[in-house]
């Protein structure tokens, strides 16, 4: 895959607080890139650094290898915290504005207020809105211009279950149009949900990265038990994509590879004369793994 973002060896202080120690991670054209980790973690200095909002103490990023210029910032969509419009004007003036200052023409506007359902609000003040509305308003402003990488610091934040599912789909169906991109989240779920790669700060380190899959042990914990307990061990340490069998009682835990579910896990045991009695799966719980990994 093409290179979209490298990030070499960036540490980043506030006084004696070590934001980031020495952190490098390559983001690839098409990823939806998680950025996870608690408060003050680093999350939001590394998305400031990479938009050019805050300078790094030590090392250097590069999008499409090269060191961006302003001109070349501005294709890059971004959401950094708190959305910053002014209060007294319209959703769609405010939008207008963004457009003057990103070089892009007013006919986005109601583009991009119709993908984030804002157009019936178009013309209400930004201070009328809710803070869910706000966020959504930002993601539009985010869109002007449409950018090939978005970069979104906690996208859902303030959204109710609904507003976060629509987020949800506007982030996946941008990815689907082979855009880039970038999220800051401490909303677990969604990660998971959206996310093909991700990355888990700790107090300016970083813990470990890569696709998700892997990075939070998402794979399948199953309990399986059959008459002949012997057999069904034996058998089970033969078939591909099942690891971890443990005996517990008179029953068989596993661990059952990502892409493979119980449908198969029951093909492989009948075609070696296995009848099971139960086979129980349990989805790997992704706070849980998430815990284990800051701790």
């Amino acid at each position: 895959m093409n290179e979209i973002l490298s990030i070499n060896n960036v540490s980043k202080r506030y006084g004696h607080v070590k934001a980031l120690n020495n952190v490098s991670l390559q983001i690839n054209k098409g990823e939806i890139y998680g950025i996870l980790g608690p408060n003050g973690s680093g999350k939001t200095t590394t998305l400031g650094i990479i938009l050019g909002a805050l300078n790094p103490d030590m090392g250097s990023y590069s999008w499409n290898g090269n060191r961006p210029t302003k001109f070349d910032r501005k294709k890059i969509g971004s959401l950094l915290e708190t959305p910053n419009f002014y209060p007294y004007l319209s959703a769609r003036q405010n939008l207008s504005i963004a457009c003057k200052i990103k070089g892009v023409s007013e006919n986005e506007v109601d583009r991009v207020l119709t993908k984030l359902d804002l157009l019936y609000r178009a013309d209400s003040k930004f201070k009328t809105f809710s803070l869910g509305m706000k966020q959504r308003l930002a993601i539009a402003s985010a869109l002007l211009g449409n950018p090939e990488t978005l970069v979104l610091d906690e996208p859902s934040n303030g959204l109710d279950p609904q507003g976060i599912a629509d987020i949800r789909n506007v982030i996946l169906d941008l990815a689907n149009q082979g855009k880039t991109i970038i999220m800051a989240s401490h909303i677990l779920d969604e990660v998971e949900k959206i996310c093909t790669h991700v990355a888990i700060l700790k107090l300016g380190n970083l813990l470990t990265y890569g696709p998700i899959e892997s990075v939070l042990n998402n794979q399948a914990k199953v309990v399986v038990s059959s008459e002949n307990i012997v057999l069904l061990e034996r058998v089970l340490a033969q078939i591909d994509g099942v690891s971890h069998v443990r005996k517990n009682g008179d029953k068989l835990s596993l661990i059952l590879a990502t892409g493979k579910d119980g449908a198969y896990l029951n093909k492989a045991l009948f075609e070696e004369g296995i009848v099971v009695s139960e086979i129980s799966i349990q989805k790997s719980d992704l706070e849980s793994n998430f815990l284990e990994l800051i701790k």
